[in-house]
């Protein structure tokens, strides 16, 4: 019985012995060289300027799928039968894609707005019936920050379907400043009155320069709009200027109205 147990783990040995050596020297190789095409590609990814919150999750991924091939590829080479045990990790690949359907959805998402950018951080914008800044773009939501400084959580996959109005994306944003006067007033002198106060604003643009215009006629009067130019960031606080501006300026000039002083913003 011992003569028979040595001699038929020398049989295995000859039989599997060579092919176990094989399998070990494959997977330490291949995990070497896995390991090397993932730092190359976290390189390659770095000079193509690819979003450093995206770049762990394609690499790690590439990571993953590689070293489960290998390990397929080694079980092969030793004689174990790899057809049930692909089959088994597909279908637990498509129970598990099912379950995360939304959380993918995100995924993909995030993945797109980092890759083609129609917003960036500190960009203010408009979507999903929410807006403010962007404070973080993270893989499966957005960040944004409101005015009175609340945090909204927007999902990737809804928020890039979805029509984005990116208010700070040109860089620059035109006030509109509306009010309205009497008919006894000189409307030249109105006019006068507001693009003074708007040219000694210091975050006014100059080009293009601020004007006044007859937006609309009333039996008692006429509404009058004033635009002007200024950086996106500084345009709430020139709305506002603006607004008590245009009121002291008309009040100063003895004009008589305005009966209302209101402001829009628009690319």
């Amino acid at each position: 019985m011992e003569n028979f147990n040595i001699d038929s783990i020398i049989a295995l040995l000859q039989s599997y012995g060579l092919r176990i050596i094989g399998a070990v020297v494959m997977l330490i190789v291949g995990w070497w060289i896995i390991g090397a095409i993932t730092n190359s590609l976290n390189r390659f990814l770095a000079k193509r300027d690819i979003d450093s919150t995206l770049r762990p999750f394609l690499v790690s991924i590439i990571d993953a799928l590689m070293k489960v091939m290998l390990v397929i590829s080694v079980a092969g080479y030793v004689g174990i039968e790899t057809t049930s045990f692909v089959a088994v990790l597909g279908a637990a690949g498509l129970a598990v894609g099912l379950a995360l359907q939304g959380s993918l959805s995100n995924f993909a998402g995030g993945v797109l707005i980092i890759i083609f950018k129609p917003f960036k951080l500190g960009d203010y914008i408009m979507a999903q019936g929410q807006e403010g800044f962007v404070d973080e773009i993270q893989i499966f939501t957005t960040i944004l920050r409101t005015h009175d400084n609340r945090k909204i959580i927007l999902p990737n996959g809804p928020l890039l379907n979805g029509v984005i109005t990116n208010v700070t994306a040109n860089g620059t944003l035109r006030v509109a400043t509306g009010a309205s006067i009497a008919n006894i007033t000189d409307l030249e002198k109105a006019r006068q009155a507001m693009l003074t106060m708007a040219y000694h604003n210091p975050k006014v643009l100059q080009n293009p320069a601020p004007e006044v215009v007859v937006s609309g006629l009333r039996d008692n009067g006429c509404d009058l709009t004033m635009t002007t130019w200024c950086a996106a960031g500084d345009a709430i606080g020139v709305g506002f200027a603006m607004s008590e501006g245009v009121k002291k300026a008309l009040t100063e000039f003895n004009i008589e109205g305005p009966s209302q002083v209101r402001h829009v913003f628009s690319h």
